[in-house]
């Protein structure tokens, strides 16, 4: 009986030992869960972004002929920097009238949708910090700057040709932001300096004032001399003193005919 309970209590340490070992095998080869992937950012079809908003059809059109938008679509969804599009509604293309776009080469006009975005994500709130380190180089290259100021968060860009207001933010979901303009970008690579301001003009001659004219008709000789009103009241004045000294001899006469008369009659 006794030998029976020792080969059981034997038994059952030897089950447990196995178990142990068994338990912390298991403990061992377990591997650590690995962490959770990082959300891939989310897609952005650009052409079917500026083909719902805008209207940024010229724009659109632009950029498909020159196939910039295929440039721009990598950068938005295949790079961790993202992109950032500045676009000119229809309007803006329409009334450019100088400098003209139709005398660009199909390298200019490349390099002209290149410089409409900037390859990097930037909120509306990021421009503050970037209208401080000076101009900002877009897709087109280094000859090919903006110029960014924020004046209480309304943001200008200045292209050397000419400056514009961000309108407003179409989409700024990183890893694209899009914002509409309200003129074409011009960059002075392709277009050189900006035409000075046009001169004011010149003033008016003076013009002609019936209030320059006398009575009569005539106008007045500016060499003559004019008579001051004391010249006038004078003159006229002298006109009866004139008129006594004129009839004085011939009183006279008739005075002196009427005597000799009477001296005949007696």
């Amino acid at each position: 009986m006794k030998g029976k309970m020792k080969l059981s209590a034997m038994a059952i340490a030897l089950a447990w030992l196995l178990f142990m070992d068994s338990t912390r095998a298991a403990t061992v080869s377990s591997p650590s869960p690995s962490p959770a992937p990082a959300p891939a950012p989310d897609y952005v079809n650009l052409t079917e972004l500026l083909s719902v908003a805008g209207p940024f059809h010229l724009f659109l059109e632009k950029l498909e002929s020159t196939k910039v938008i295929d440039t721009f679509q990598n950068q938005a969804n295949n790079t961790d920097q993202g992109i950032t599009i500045f676009a000119p509604k229809d309007k803006a293309f329409s009334s450019l009238k100088k400098p003209s776009l139709s005398n660009l080469t199909s390298d200019q006009l490349k390099s002209l949708m290149l410089y409409h975005a900037i390859p990097e994500y930037y909120s509306l709130a990021d421009f503050k910090n970037l209208s401080q380190q000076g101009p900002t180089s877009t897709f087109a290259g280094g000859l090919y700057a903006l110029n960014f100021t924020d004046n209480k968060g309304s943001v200008s860009l200045d292209s050397g040709w000419s400056q514009t207001l961000i309108s407003s933010s179409v989409y700024s979901t990183r890893p694209v932001a899009l914002y509409q303009v309200d003129s074409v970008l011009l960059p002075e690579a392709i277009f050189g300096k900006a035409p000075p301001p046009a001169p004011a003009p010149a003033p008016a001659p003076d013009t002609f004032t019936p209030a320059d004219v006398s009575p009569s008709g005539s106008q007045e000789n500016p060499f003559s001399p004019k008579s001051s009103p004391s010249t006038s009241a004078n003159a006229a004045a002298s006109r009866p003193v004139a008129m006594t000294a004129l009839f004085s001899p011939v009183v006279a006469l008739v005075h002196l005919l009427l005597v000799a008369g009477g001296v005949v009659v007696l």
